[in-house]
């Protein structure tokens, strides 16, 4: 399944190709939340994390991915010309493989925001705890495989545990 939606394609159209399409990869979906105002997500049922690398990131494995033992999967979902915050985190660290569609990001070791770039279907970026990012949504849909990895085995990250720098959208 090819994830080139164009800019016209409607929200709803992009989430239930996504479904479809993690559907007939056997991974089982724990959450959707599509009323995000930069797109949405889904979140995988956390026993398929050794599938979701193996069909995403297939150069790890799980123990070189665990840094305090569990991992959360999830499908991003961008849409165009949207940004979601400039933001870290405390409690992990994140990667994200491009998996259809164009995007881009931003990442910086300090609060100054740089220059985005564009992300290449199958490019990889690697965030450490605490690192700045934004992932930004470019003329069309974009689709990124993300696992969080936590990083406090006795308080894993959760939605709570974003510190925003800045938020397009007032958050």
């Amino acid at each position: 399944m090819s994830f080139n939606f164009s800019s016209l394609t409607s929200k709803e159209l992009v989430f239930d190709n996504v479904a479809v399409y993690l559907q007939e990869k056997g991974l089982r979906v724990d959450k959707k939340d599509s009323t995000r105002p930069w797109g949405g997500f889904f979140v995988i049922d956390e026993l398929e994390a050794e599938n979701f690398v193996k069909l995403y990131f297939p150069h790890l494995t799980i123990e070189d991915l665990k840094i305090a033992g569990k991992l959360s999967p999830k499908i991003l979902v961008v849409a165009p010309e949207k940004r979601l915050s400039w933001q870290y985190h405390h409690r992990r660290a994140e990667i994200w493989k491009l998996i259809g569609g164009i995007a881009g990001v931003v990442i910086s070791n300090t609060d100054e925001q740089k220059e985005p770039q564009q992300l290449n279907i199958g490019d990889i970026i690697q965030l450490k705890q605490g690192e700045r990012h934004r992932l930004i949504g470019l003329s069309g849909w974009g689709i990124v495989a993300e696992i969080w990895r936590h990083t406090d085995p006795s308080n894993p990250s959760d939605e709570e545990d974003i510190v925003r720098l800045q938020d397009d959208f007032g958050r």
